[in-house]
């Protein structure tokens, strides 16, 4: 049994939820998202709480019911409050910079790398700071990822793409004899 799906999902004030058909709509200060889920796992919009329960008991909706629980949390917390991933570019001579709907960047290659930005993503670069918001946490992850493995950070000086919160083993490198 699911320890997520068994809990009540708590709907902010100033966010709207409906469940039509199969289709899961969440309406809040920061945008709208709407998500089809199957009918093995019954989803009921309350006043204040969303509550999911198992129609028949299988292997499938048992793994199903947590997972739902998971969407459903995500998506009122991304209409609600949003997301946001940062990466730190390091390396002599590299750059980004936002131009209109493309990410611009220099890393070290013969030639610029230019990256289409979602649409729905709100993106920012600073100095060699990108900070990649949006209210749907999955196109936002998915997003930060494809620009990380541009350039993945070596382990020797550590030159590339890594988030902000994460740690890059080093390693000694060559010794002189």
């Amino acid at each position: 049994m699911s320890r997520i799906g068994k809990k009540g999902i708590a709907i902010p004030d100033k966010t709207e939820v409906t469940m039509t058909a199969g289709l899961f709509k969440a309406k809040g200060p920061k945008g709208t998202l709407e998500r089809n889920f199957r009918p093995e796992i019954s989803i009921t919009v309350g006043d204040k709480e969303v509550t999911l329960a198992i129609a028949k008991e299988t292997n499938l909706t048992k793994a199903l019911w947590g997972t739902y629980a998971s969407h459903v949390k995500n998506i009122i917390q991304g209409v609600t409050e949003g997301f946001e991933k940062k990466l730190i570019l390091e390396g002599v001579g590299f750059k980004s910079k936002v131009n209109g709907n493309k990410l611009e960047l220099a890393l070290g290659f013969s030639h610029p790398v230019n990256v289409d930005i979602p649409e729905g993503l709100e993106v920012k670069a600073e100095k060699n700071n990108i900070t990649v918001s949006g209210v749907d946490k999955g196109l936002v992850g998915s997003f930060t990822a494809k620009v990380r493995d541009l350039k993945k950070p070596e382990p020797y000086k550590g030159k590339g793409f890594r988030y902000h919160d994460e740690i890059i083993r080093r390693k000694q490198g060559k010794k002189s004899v």
